[in-house]
């Protein structure tokens, strides 16, 4: 009786970790749902919204200029941002400060991306904290899954002129 009792207990410890693992390599590689909170991306995605982030794209470097993404927060390591790509490695993107009275042309060094929310007002993002390494982007953002009235795939930018390096 007893090794029919560590046989089932064994069992199914071995398939929760089997089934664990799955788990976790489908939400590391493949994606899964996120929400969204706090202003910075308005009007593209609200407080609150939730969105389907895929992680592949991140990992075969086919991360684009315009894109969504879900990144570690370079100023605080345990919680992530949502904030759109500005600039690729090699960009030269012309920043604004918050009071909009000094511009100046900031450059994306190797291995990293310039992100800035479509809430440029209300925003912190690279302006900021300057450009962020390749390697804390954990997904794209590309489809909105609530609220219902706004499911399908994300708009472009409002501020579509910022790609544009002229």
């Amino acid at each position: 009786m007893l090794r029919g009792v560590l046989g089932k207990t064994f069992r199914l410890v071995g398939y929760t970790i089997q089934y664990g693992c799955i788990a976790h390599c489908a939400f590391e590689y493949v994606g899964g749902v996120v929400m969204c909170s706090g202003p910075s991306m308005e009007p593209t995605i609200q407080n609150s919204d939730v969105v389907f982030a895929e992680n592949l794209s991140r990992h075969f470097y086919g991360i684009q200029r315009g894109d969504i993404v879900i990144a570690k927060s370079p100023s605080d390591p345990k919680s992530n941002i949502c904030k759109r790509v500005i600039g690729l490695e090699g960009d030269k993107i012309l920043t604004n400060s918050p009071s909009d009275f000094f511009k100046s042309r900031s450059y994306v060094p190797t291995g990293h991306v310039w992100l800035e929310g479509d809430n440029l007002q209300n925003s912190t993002d690279s302006r900021y904290y300057g450009p962020i390494p390749y390697g804390l982007i954990r997904g794209r953002i590309f489809f909105k899954i609530w609220p219902l009235s706004d499911f399908g795939f994300l708009r472009d930018s409002p501020n579509g002129h910022r790609f544009s390096d002229d």
